[in-house]
């Protein structure tokens, strides 16, 4: 048993989650762990709204008191409406072949929206998601739903037909409100997630003129986070604003608003909610150094914030999505621990906190016996090494169990969260508790990793990974060669070469 000499507010963390010491039998939750820190860490996770509210086609229990003291259940349906709709996968559609997001959809082929969840008999109830989501993490992140497309034109909610709307400023909050209180409920720091990305951002601002953009993206600021003052205190404020060279994507933003749209929105951001932590989030800018697979990238990550900083921008934390692909090369090969731990070193000395934002760890590339090693060791090292920097403030999980994963309908099949498609604890969500209680009493900081902390070889020349890693095929040594089609380059990672 862990203990902690640090002093927690035990009406914030888990009158749910201290009775669930021994939760599933074999140890405590993430969420205890990460409480017995000593320092304190967000341990998040992206959370879509209907498996939150409707069960999995497959939940045994119905109302039945065998569940009753779990987390949730007292946001149960009633029973009469519990077995009316179940569903089998739940996540957001849109490819590689574009941004169609459906929001409600289940199973691959997908049903669409569901008016359902738009009726007051709706809300988060004692599904397996939710009791799973509150016992094991103390702070959400909104996957989709607060995205601007989602909010007042993709998803128009309950308007009376379901369509998309061509009015920009008719939003619907319902989803977003319905999973901010059920998390404040319990306890639950929430993370709002994305006030400016282009790529969620309504189709029809491409046709207005500079003028009109500027002041319908102030206005979304404005409105988002004015709905949410007092409950979402932390916000990615900008997404993904840079192509793979590290120069300004190419998006509709640069090319109405020109560079300044970047300094702009966190300007607005905090004119709009004074007393919120504001962060630039981006992908692919984990690793530090020239060895680095997207070093270019990285650096030009690094520049974008410190000229920020310079300027008086009100920014205060950076995130790094962490969306890895164990079986990659090239720019797509994972960071090592010593490339992350010196990124976020340098962003710190910025005098900005720094978070994983979005992580997953995709392994289907590897041959079936490497898989569970290099999701462990990625999910153990990484996070073990981020922590050992004082400016690191959190680990987010992309979803948490692999039954709901955007990976299977933006990439392919596979399985890249810690809790499979049945919620049970996979090899890798052990290794993430280890890697948060190296920073609990007893614990041992750096969690073993010794050389690898510092540089990507060990003292007898193995490097980082040696067990999996796989070998660079047709592709240049320098893993972070810039080709002319990366300069500019605004699709999202996804669309992009692995």
């Amino acid at each position: 048993v862990l203990v902690s000499h640090k002093p927690t507010n035990e009406a914030n963390m888990n009158a749910e989650t201290s009775r669930l010491e021994d939760y599933a039998g074999d140890g405590p939750t993430l969420r205890q762990v990460a409480a017995r820190c000593c320092k304190t860490i967000d341990i998040g996770a992206a959370v879509l709204p209907k498996p939150l509210c409707i069960k999995d086609f497959d939940e045994e229990h119905d109302g039945d008191d065998e569940h009753k003291h779990e987390p949730g259940a007292d946001f149960r349906l009633p029973p009469e409406e519990n077995t009316n709709e179940r569903i089998a996968k739940a996540t957001i559609e849109g490819g590689p072949e574009g941004a169609s997001y459906q929001l409600f959809s289940s199973s691959v082929a997908s049903e669409g929206p569901s008016p359902s969840i738009y009726t007051n008999q709706y809300k988060p109830s004692g599904t397996r998601y939710a009791r799973v989501l509150s016992t094991e993490f103390n702070s959400i992140v909104i996957e989709h739903h607060l995205k601007w497309a989602p909010l007042c034109h993709a998803e128009p909610g309950p308007l009376p037909d379901l369509s998309p709307t061509d009015r920009l400023g008719r939003y619907d909050f319902h989803s977003a409100d319905l999973m901010v209180d059920w998390a404040l409920a319990r306890g639950m720091k929430v993370k709002g997630h994305v006030l400016c990305w282009h790529v969620t951002t309504p189709p029809l601002v491409e046709d207005l003129p500079p003028d009109q953009v500027r002041e319908q993206l102030r206005r979304h600021i404005f409105t988002t986070m004015g709905h949410f003052r007092g409950r979402i205190t932390v916000w990615d404020v900008v997404n993904e604003s840079l192509a793979p060279d590290g120069t300004l994507a190419e998006n509709v933003f640069l090319r109405k608003l020109g560079p300044g749209y970047i300094e702009q929105c966190f300007r607005w951001a905090h004119e709009a909610d004074p007393d919120a932590f504001l962060i630039y989030n981006d992908n692919k800018v984990e690793g530090m150094g020239p060895d680095s697979p997207n070093a270019a990238k990285s650096d030009g990550f690094y520049k974008l914030l410190r000229n920020l900083v310079q300027r008086g921008v009100p920014v205060h934390g950076a995130g790094i999505q962490a969306h890895f692909n164990a079986g990659g090369t090239g720019r797509g090969r994972p960071p090592t621990p010593s490339m992350v731990k010196g990124q976020i070193r340098r962003i710190g000395e910025l005098g900005l906190k720094v978070n994983i934002s979005e992580m997953d760890v995709r392994v289907s590339k590897l041959p079936p016996n490497l898989q569970k090693i290099a999701q462990r060791q990625i999910y153990h090292d990484i996070i073990c090494a981020a922590l050992t920097e004082p400016a690191f403030d959190g680990i987010w999980l992309w979803g948490f169990t692999d039954r709901h994963t955007w990976v299977s309908h933006f990439y392919y099949d596979d399985a890249p969260l810690i809790l499979d498609e049945d919620y049970g604890r996979k090899d890798c969500y052990y290794a993430l508790r280890d890697s948060l209680a190296t920073m609990a009493a007893g614990g041992t900081v750096g969690g073993g990793l010794g050389p690898y902390l510092e540089r990507d070889y060990d003292d007898e020349g193995r490097p980082w990974g040696h067990l999996w890693m796989q070998p660079e095929k047709n592709r240049p040594q320098d893993s972070s060669a810039i080709d002319e089609k990366d300069t500019g380059d605004s699709r999202p990672d996804w669309q992009q070469d692995e």
